[in-house]
Parts: structure tokens; sequence; C-alpha cells
């Protein structure tokens, strides 16, 4: 057999197809054995990918539903957070509007005295 005609029997057998006379293509029928094989290998295939399919997308959707939670526990600790200290400071400014004397804790008291010789004051 020369080259062209191993690439023809190859191609033939690919594409299943061949020409007749007139140069029409027609498929080469095929048996029912070979059909049937065909959906006995195809159906258990397809169960497989189908099944490994519904397993990573509820992955992906428990991953989603952890992150969503996350971040709604977050968002709840601010804000839980913000209302205390905006209490506490509401606490405060209340505190010190009530109360008519205000103190002062780390004041220091300075005595002033006038030496006689010199009138300077000295501290």
């Amino acid at each position: 057999m020369s080259d062209d005609n191993e690439r023809k029997v190859i191609i033939y057998k690919v594409s299943e197809y061949h020409q007749n006379g007139s140069g029409e293509s027609q498929r080469i029928p095929r048996s029912p054995m070979n059909r049937w094989l065909s959906y006995a290998i195809m159906i258990p295939a397809v169960v497989v990918l189908v099944l490994i399919g519904v397993f990573f997308f509820a992955a992906f959707f428990a991953l989603a539903a952890v992150l969503v939670a996350v971040l709604v526990m977050r968002f709840w600790w601010l804000r839980r957070k913000i209302e205390h200290d905006m209490r506490q400071s509401a606490d405060m400014t209340q505190k010190s509007e009530t109360d008519q004397s205000v103190i002062i804790e780390d004041a220091q008291i300075i005595e002033e005295t006038e030496t006689r010789e010199t009138g300077h004051k000295s501290r």
C-alpha cells in the first residue's frame, strides 16, 4: 500500500463515512451490538460525572455558606462594639453634665515665694 491509501483508510475509519459512486457521502450503519455497547459505557460515565459535579457543587456551596457566616459574625461583632462605645460615651457625657464640680486628678500645686533681697519670684 502506498502512503495515500493508508491515509484514506485512517480517514475512512475515523469519519465512518464513505462515498458512493456519485460522490455523495453516506454514513456506514453501525451494528446494534456496537450501539448498545457504547450506551452501556456512556451511561455509567455520565452518572459518575453527574455525581462528581454534585459533590463539587455541594463543597463549593458549603464553603460559600461558611464564608458568609464568618462575614455576618464579623459585622455583627463590629456593630455591637460600636454601639457599646457609643453608649459609654453617651453615659460619660451625661454624667459630666450632671456633676457640678470638675475633678482634676493630676494637678500639681506650685507655690510662689518672693525673696526679699532680689525681689524675684521663685518657684
